[in-house]
């Protein structure tokens, strides 16, 4: 995924978010976690910045659209947020005024086994 000294594409990229997109690629296709669930897998208390972290990802194989807010709703995305609900209601997340339905059954804890 990186190149020499945290560079991708010429540009350097803080290790924190490194270790956001190797987390994020844990998520199953038609599950999400929330902002809060990503910092907590990394030992840490930065919801903000793992949200600036998948604003900023220029990674196409990093799933940032299955990262949502901890009351259900979907949240931002970079490529805006109707693109984030047509991928996630593509991988079968169904998605009801910018909610996901059955939030619980879709969320995907990282801590569990």
């Amino acid at each position: 995924m990186r190149g020499k000294n945290n560079q991708v594409f010429g540009k350097k990229i803080p290790k924190f978010y490194l270790k956001v997109y190797d987390v994020v690629k844990r998520i199953p296709r038609g599950r999400v976690s929330t902002y809060k669930l990503v910092a907590r897998a990394l030992h840490s208390k930065a919801y903000r910045a793992v949200g600036n972290a998948l604003n900023k990802n220029p990674f196409k194989f990093v799933p940032c659209h299955r990262v949502v807010k901890s009351d259900g709703s979907i949240g931002g995305f970079a490529r805006g947020t109707n693109e984030k609900e047509r991928l996630l209601k593509e991988e079968g997340v169904e998605i009801i005024n910018n909610k996901i339905k059955n939030f619980e059954k879709h969320l995907f804890y990282f801590d569990k086994h």
